[in-house]
């Protein structure tokens, strides 16, 4: 929320990667208020989380939607920077904000999509043969064709742009070195996208992969849910917390991390006598 107010709030940060870094911000909200009422499920009826329900495929939709927005939001912010990076040269084509819209409705339209098929009837409500046993009444041929597409795309492209962009930033100082240039702005940029890079994949590695697993050992099981309880559930509830994990810590490394950012909320948080005499008048 912190991230989506100062973002709003100010003109100045209405960049195209920064209009990114706001709805990933929005897209981690709405994954931790889905992850919150799936768990006041839990609390109130909890065989409805166990066994499956009618009750629960909203829910799990509206959390299958924002995962999938955020995934998909962490791709796009991934291809803006090699573009930002590898585009630099040329100014035939630069990422402006109105790409950066279009790229969030895009992001928001396949994820309702792929989010909204179990409840426009691809779930196991009425079928025994397919049916999830951790995410009941999700089929488990739905949550493979999930997961294993997007876990791709998600670890894939990601890993192309950021090494791209390292290997470019690279080539651009060794010719500078050669021409006896400064490379000092480069060196700390390269040093910066691979710290940026490696905690992306650090978090996303810790968050993510569990839920894989989960998904991979539900296909697999051939046990009822009776023989499972209570160890599997315990599991299912702890990749839950490690994706919640996973929205508190993308506002860190994408946002907070920026100088400007920071500068900006700073400002918002502690305005300066020039700015409270201006509003003033």
């Amino acid at each position: 929320c912190t991230v989506i107010f100062t973002i709003m709030a100010t003109k100045d940060l209405h960049k195209p990667i920064l209009v990114l870094f706001c709805n990933l911000a929005f897209s981690d909200l709405c994954t931790s208020s889905s992850g919150f009422w799936i768990s006041l499920l839990f609390i109130t009826n909890p065989d409805s989380t166990i066994f499956g329900s009618k009750d629960m495929l909203a829910p799990y939709a509206f959390y299958t939607i924002s995962v999938l927005s955020t995934i998909y939001n962490l791709v796009s912010i991934g291809i803006e920077r090699y573009l930002a990076v590898a585009e630099s040269i040329r100014t035939r084509f630069r990422v402006s904000r109105k790409h950066s819209l279009a790229a969030v409705l895009i992001n928001w339209a396949l994820a309702f999509f792929f989010g909204s098929l179990p409840l426009i009837g691809w779930n196991c409500l009425h079928k025994e043969n397919r049916l999830s046993v951790l995410y009941s009444p999700l089929c488990v041929d739905y949550l493979i064709f999930i997961t294993i597409p997007n876990c791709v795309v998600a670890f894939i492209v990601p890993l192309f742009t950021y090494l791209s962009i390292i290997i470019i930033l690279r080539k651009r100082k060794l010719k500078m070195k050669a021409c006896r240039q400064a490379t000092g702005t480069y060196k700390s940029a390269e040093i910066q996208v691979a710290r940026t890079s490696i905690f992306i994949w650090l978090l996303a590695l810790i968050s993510y992969a569990p839920f894989f697993a989960g998904v991979l050992f539900d296909a697999t099981n051939h046990q009822s849910p009776l023989e499972l309880y209570p160890n599997t559930y315990i599991f299912r509830n702890c990749t839950a917390m490690l994706v919640t994990m996973n929205c508190l810590g993308n506002p860190i490394i994408y946002t907070l991390k920026m100088k400007e950012f920071k500068a900006k909320l700073k400002a918002l948080k502690c305005p300066s006598p020039n700015r409270v005499h201006a509003c003033t008048v």
